[in-house]
């Protein structure tokens, strides 16, 4: 592939070679300005990071008020705290969601996965089983993109340079995709309590005491599309999980803190709670980047019996800057209610897409909660066949959003078995229902100008004798 000659000359190891990223030079609420002057609505909010959009002059003065009165780096190794760390993991935990109590601050959801599976192995060590270092992961997840989280993703592409390091103490299971897993004549029901005899299997195949612990994502991000379980899967996994003592380990870095319309994406699932639980993205908003460890109570109480300290750490962690703007972004959320306002204007969002986009012949689902939705995209409804990868449509589709000034968020390499086309809609909480108008209505425009080739007689989300072809 071709390199752009900006890309050549930049000093900046940019992601993709082959184009010349435009120059963001400022934001207006939920939209992005260019350094042309061009408008860009952010309707995924980067990789659903910016949930309070691009401007929040409150963030702003709670980052240069911290800067001026309090300190502005404290070393966690070193027997300090910082007022801003402790407020936040107050502001997050004073109620003790599902018995989740102790909170750790890194940087990215990398690091918190990292940290994540490091809590768990210490965990075990402490309460006397160290040969409990196996993970169960799903097929097409992710959950980052440092060696240790990559050991327990299972993104195909993104793990494919790196095989050599995956760890031979990960076993994945199938993700919990109906629209494309489930059999014609099974139920959700049906499915869900499949999949959990899945598990169960897998467990008593590794041996009960050799598993650490179960990662999944709560609501499925970038690899499968915003998808949600089927309802009571995560209640037989949680139980399965309590029945051989394994810890149930939950990645809500992209789905939660909100965006779902709960404040944890788990809240909706009929279960206690996680043992471990990562989180991230809409934290700080993106002001700052900042994600976090929570961990239950049993968690804490087994360390403190044991060796009395968290076997981790980094320079940057709780580091007192990002946690001031976090808890800026989370007293603005609570005042304005917005995690509520999420889960109202997201019947309104998923009304718009499932009455504008899903007549449209290539879509294939539409599925999500709260302000975090995803569109996949097929060749054939009837028969729910993927495009080829080689076509890229999801990738096409992006592109001509871009041209229309939409910003939207496509798949994210080859994730697996299952070939999944979509793009992501989730934008800012603090969305109108005038901009979601827009926002589905120039989506809308770009999925037509992108079906065209595929779709003969196709204008204007319309056909007359729709003739498909599959040979492009």
């Amino acid at each position: 592939m071709p390199r752009h000659a900006f890309v050549s000359r930049s000093h900046i190891l940019h992601r993709s070679f082959a184009e010349h990223p435009a120059k963001v030079v400022g934001g207006d609420g939920i939209s992005l300005i260019l350094e042309n002057g061009k408008r860009v609505i952010d309707a995924s909010c980067g990789p659903s990071v910016s949930c309070l959009g691009h401007s929040q002059p409150e963030i702003t003065d709670a980052i240069t008020d911290h800067l001026k009165n309090d300190i502005a780096y404290v070393y966690s190794g070193s027997p300090y705290t910082s007022g801003a760390a402790e407020e936040l993991a107050d502001i997050l935990l004073a109620h003790k969601p599902g018995g989740l109590s102790k909170a750790i601050f890194v940087n990215s959801g990398s690091e918190a996965t990292d940290a994540a599976l490091k809590l768990a192995v210490q965990y075990w060590h402490e309460r006397g089983q160290p040969q409990r270092t196996h993970f169960i992961s799903r097929k097409q997840s992710y959950h980052g993109n440092t060696i240790g989280a990559l050991c327990v993703s299972g993104h195909e592409s993104r793990r494919e340079f790196y095989q050599h390091f995956m760890s031979s103490n990960v076993s994945f299971l199938d993700p919990c995709y109906a629209y494309r897993m489930k059999n014609k004549q099974e139920t959700d029901e049906e499915f869900g309590k499949r999949l959990a005899r899945q598990f169960e299997d897998r467990i008593l195949e590794i041996g009960p005491d050799r598993v650490a612990g179960f990662v999944a994502e709560t609501v499925s991000g970038t690899t499968l599309g915003c998808l949600p379980a089927v309802p009571g899967y995560f209640k037989a996994i949680r139980d399965i999980c309590d029945k051989y003592e394994i810890l149930l380990i939950l990645d809500e870095i992209i789905c939660g803190m909100g965006k779902t319309g709960t404040m944890h994406a788990w809240e909706q699932e009929g279960i206690r709670g996680p043992d471990i639980q990562t989180i991230g993205k809409a934290l700080g908003a993106g002001f700052v980047p900042l994600s976090g460890v929570l961990l239950h109570q049993k968690i804490f109480d087994a360390l403190s019996a044991g060796s009395g300290k968290l076997a981790h750490g980094h320079t940057f962690q709780a580091h007192p800057l990002a946690c001031a703007a976090a808890i800026a972004a989370q007293k603005i959320i609570k005042r304005d209610n917005l995690i509520y306002r999420c889960a109202d204007m997201g019947k309104k969002l998923e009304t718009l897409l499932r009455q504008e986009i899903g007549p449209l012949p290539l879509v294939g689902d539409i599925r999500g909660r709260g302000l975090f939705w995803a569109i996949e995209f097929v060749q054939n409804k009837e028969l729910r066949t993927p495009f080829a990868a080689k076509v890229d449509f999801c990738t096409q589709v992006v592109r001509h959003s871009l041209d229309m000034g939409l910003n939207i968020l496509g798949n994210l390499g080859h994730t697996g078995e299952y070939q999944v086309d979509h793009v992501l809609v989730c934008p800012p909480y603090i969305v109108t229902e005038e901009e979601l108008e827009e926002i589905v209505g120039l989506l809308k425009a770009a999925i037509v100008k992108t079906s065209q080739p595929f779709v003969k007689g196709y204008t204007n989300g319309h056909t007359n004798g729709i003739e498909q072809d599959w040979d492009r």
